[in-house]
């Protein structure tokens, strides 16, 4: 039987691909797979950047797999550590994950691909929220859509279900960039380099500062950082890297980063 999820890495960058025919649907045993991927991912020392993508060129994902929705057990089963396809409840990831997104993300591959820090779309990307229509609440996506686009386009998506193409998506701001097809995986790539060129101690910074900071006032969130009550932030300010940017600019050479 053919791996659902496959990987391959490339330096500091690790490719995850979702390859479950006919629609990249996941159910239980694929998603708790995807859930020790992204953990190993986040613990190891060498790895800095993630994409997500999937295979074939029709989903990039269809959610929560519907052929075993009927079954009880499957519905509150443990879905892994990360919570629903890995990425949605890991917790302490501070490292980017791009979603790569080639064609229909429904529902939960919605929900998936708004896990993700970063989102690139092939032009013939579509996106929908249509779980009013199956009995089910679409927990994630109403928690964070309208954090990301407009309040009541978010409130109209998840209560109606309808369908937004990827052009639409990006007008409101949701996704980065929109793509030919061809150019889509190029350009992931470009990005996780770009980003993987980065000090990783200032990436983790940003991905805590950003993520505790949702829940918190400005004053409150500046002072947690000015004070180094966050742990990336605590350990960039005492590091060798946070001088290396400097030093590299002033002797006109690439910065090393070492991450301590």
């Amino acid at each position: 039987m053919a791996e659902v999820v496959t990987t391959r890495r490339e330096g500091a960058i690790l490719e995850v691909t979702l390859d479950r025919p006919k629609a990249n649907a996941i159910d239980r045993s694929t998603s708790v797979l995807m859930g020790q991927i992204f953990e190993t991912f986040r613990d190891h020392p060498e790895l800095r950047v993630a994409i997500l993508k999937s295979a074939g060129d029709k989903f990039f994902c269809a959610g929560w797999d519907l052929k075993v929705a009927a079954d009880r057990d499957e519905v509150n089963a443990y879905y892994g550590v990360g919570g629903f396809g890995g990425l949605e409840r890991l917790r302490d990831l501070n490292k980017p994950v791009i979603a790569c997104v080639n064609g229909i993300a429904v529902g939960g591959g919605f929900e998936l691909a708004l896990s993700c820090d970063l989102i690139y779309a092939s032009d013939h990307s579509s996106f929908a929220l249509p779980e009013i229509m199956a009995g089910q609440l679409a927990a994630s996506a109403a928690i964070k859509l309208p954090k990301r686009i407009p309040h009541h386009i978010a409130r109209e998506l998840l209560l109606t279900g309808r369908w937004m193409d990827a052009a639409e998506a990006h007008r409101w701001g949701l996704i980065n960039e929109v793509l030919p097809r061809e150019k889509l995986e190029q350009r992931a790539w470009e990005v996780a380099r770009q980003l993987a060129a980065g000090s990783p101690l200032v990436i983790a910074a940003v991905e805590e500062t950003m993520r505790v900071a949702e829940a918190l006032s400005y004053q409150d969130a500046i002072t947690r950082v000015s004070s180094r009550h966050l742990a990336t932030v605590d350990k960039l300010y005492g590091s060798d890297d946070r001088m290396e940017g400097a030093r590299a600019f002033s002797e006109k050479r690439a910065p090393v980063w070492r991450g301590r």
